[in-house]
């Protein structure tokens, strides 16, 4: 078992309230890791340790802030079965997809050690005798709060633009994943002079305080809407900036015309992809009416035929969901769907035994009222509803509370136009559910959060921009 530690004011123990919180292994119930609470005394120790390097770490030249986070990339890189070992056994996903988001960390490590040193500022049209610049500085202390379903490459985001803009952090990682938290904070703490980070382990109440301190100038959240807006509620009265990326019901719209045998696999891969559970899922299908069928038998197909195993056997294809209770949500919504009409075309069987395991699931006959078209279901269910034209399938999709993401599989490229300049969600992908150049940047909307990307305007959001006005004294010729 990990014996997680807290790392604050520049040093490793196992500090906090008193309590301790033990996670379990999805695939099979037996305890994983072991962490502390954080108690407030913690949580201000961390914060003021940071507020007081944090015009140190500032001053340090851009290209040696890079130069830390290159290393901590390449320590990632050497660490990579360790922490994926971690990640897996915490949160259940297989291992072959727990070392992708290890390599996944290490690139966007590197993109922002890359990116950091030449990250802009410019220069203003003004008098003749005076110089504007715009310049970026950073904010001083980042708070960023980690979710666990990909818990290394989303903290990896956000540590490596925090980080090499000049800002000191104070990280909490998911209270299901404290151990892969940890690991990852060890290699991180490695490379940075004392209080530049921190980490903090503990629930929704330690993330509560962090995020209330008047210490903390900008607050990076990635996990549910509700919990974001608490975020955004507390940096409201402190001042602090909010980067959220929070939930969202991400909408597939499969068009007439296009192979329905490829189609499936598409809608397969987006929403089975680590058991349903990334932000950026396929949670909801608008399908043709004329491929409709031919579409939902090879979709059932595609699901019947995934292997469901635990998350360390190399061959299991789909692993098992967090814990029970997030399961016992997930069927929830299932049932209650199947109540109100739907279909279940495979899938929606709790299993017997150990572990958190649900199958693949596919729903036909759905409709818009029903939580599993509406919310977030977070699992591995495909429920579908048929439309009887385009402008109906991309109509339905853009009436939702979020504003994530979509996919668009089409053979019409007016369709593909129409379609990402219609749909209210920072990122269209047309024919395609995952995939895109690395850097892209998508800003959610609405119940999906604001303001946060993995792309190079990150930079820009870890930072303020102060404008500088120089100008000569007054002399005799008026000049300098």
């Amino acid at each position: 078992m990990y014996e997680v530690e807290q790392f604050i004011d520049g040093a490793w123990g196992r500090f906090g309230d008193g309590t301790e919180f033990v996670v379990d292994d999805p695939s099979d119930g037996s305890p994983v890791s072991r962490s502390p609470v954080a108690a407030p005394a913690d949580v201000e120790t961390a914060v003021k340790s940071a507020r007081e390097a944090a015009p140190r770490w500032a001053g340090t030249p851009a290209a040696e802030r890079a130069a830390a986070v290159h290393r901590i990339a390449d320590a990632l890189a050497g660490a990579t079965d360790r922490v994926a070992e971690a990640a897996s056994a915490e949160m259940g996903k297989p291992l072959a997809g727990a070392r992708a988001g290890v390599a996944a960390g290490v690139a966007t490590l590197r993109q922002y050690a890359e990116l950091g040193p030449v990250h802009r500022g410019r220069a203003l049209a003004g008098d003749i005798d005076a110089l504007d610049v715009m310049a970026y500085t950073p904010r001083g202390v980042v708070a960023v709060l980690t979710p666990w379903n990909d818990p290394v490459a989303v903290a990896c985001g956000l540590l490596g633009a925090a980080l090499v803009t000049g800002n000191t952090v104070v990280h909490k990682p998911s209270e299901r994943c404290p151990a892969t938290g940890m690991l990852l904070g060890r290699l991180v703490a490695d490379e940075i002079p004392d209080g530049v980070f921190a980490l903090l382990t503990g629930g929704g109440d330690v993330g509560a305080r962090i995020a209330a301190s008047d210490g903390i100038d900008l607050v990076a959240h990635v996990g549910s809407t509700a919990t974001g807006r608490a975020v955004a509620q507390a940096c409201a009265r402190t001042g602090a900036k909010a980067l959220r990326e929070n939930g969202g019901s991400d909408a597939l719209i499969v068009d007439e015309g296009v192979d329905p045998q490829w189609a499936a696999h598409q809608a397969a891969l987006g929403a089975l992809a680590n058991s349903g559970q990334i932000c950026v899922s396929v949670e909801r299908i608008y399908v043709h009416s004329v491929v409709a069928e031919s579409f939902a038998s090879a979709l059932a197909e595609h699901c019947s035929g995934m292997r469901l195993g635990p998350a360390r056997d190399p061959y299991t294809e789909l692993g098992p969901l967090v814990d029970r209770r997030h399961r016992d949500q997930v069927h929830a919504q299932v049932m209650a769907a199947v109540a109100e009409g739907a279909t279940v075309r495979c899938g929606a069987q709790v299993p017997d035994g150990p572990g958190a395991y649900y199958p693949p699931t596919l729903l036909t006959g759905c409709t818009d009222d029903m939580a599993v078209m509406r919310e977030e279901t977070f699992g591995p269910v495909a429920p579908v509803m048929t439309v009887g034209s385009f402008d109906e399938a991309l109509s339905r999709a853009a009436c939702s509370p979020y504003g994530l993401s979509a996919t668009v599989l089409t053979r019409s490229m007016t369709h593909a136009q129409r379609a990402w300049r219609d749909l209210p969600v920072g990122t269209v992908k047309i024919n395609s559910v995952f995939g895109g150049a690395p850097g892209g940047a998508a800003h959610p909307r609405r119940g999906s959060g604001e303001g946060l990307g993995y792309g190079p305007e990150l930079l820009d959001e870890m930072t303020t921009v102060k404008v500088l006005h120089l100008q000569a004294p007054g002399g005799p010729d008026g000049r300098w």
